[in-house]
């Protein structure tokens, strides 16, 4: 078992994104990333099978898609293909867990 706290483990930074790699085993990768206002993870996919998760913890932002853009608040998540564009965008101070299964 392993536990982390990850409000304890990982900060803000400028002028980019902060983020800790959480978990990384052969079923599933977790991630945590922290965004100050206007950071954020630009619209991207994967060329490969699975899927993932973003749960945001705290803050308020975006969640970015080929469909346009979805509002985000703590306890939302949004879960989707990995091959799926995707992407997040912080409008204040926001913290999120990405889960990626099978890790990449």
């Amino acid at each position: 078992m392993k536990k982390m706290n990850l409000y304890d483990s990982a900060g803000f930074s400028e002028p980019t994104h902060k983020s800790l790699l959480v978990h990384d085993s052969p079923y599933f990768k977790i991630i945590n990333f922290n965004f100050k206002p206007g950071q954020g993870l630009p619209i991207h996919s994967h060329e490969v099978e699975g899927q993932l998760s973003i749960l945001v913890l705290e803050g308020e932002g975006e969640f970015l898609g080929k469909d346009g853009v979805l509002p985000a608040r703590a306890g939302d998540v949004l879960i989707s293909d990995i091959a799926e564009p995707h992407g997040v965008k912080a409008i204040k101070d926001m913290r999120v867990v990405v889960t990626i299964a099978p890790p990449i």
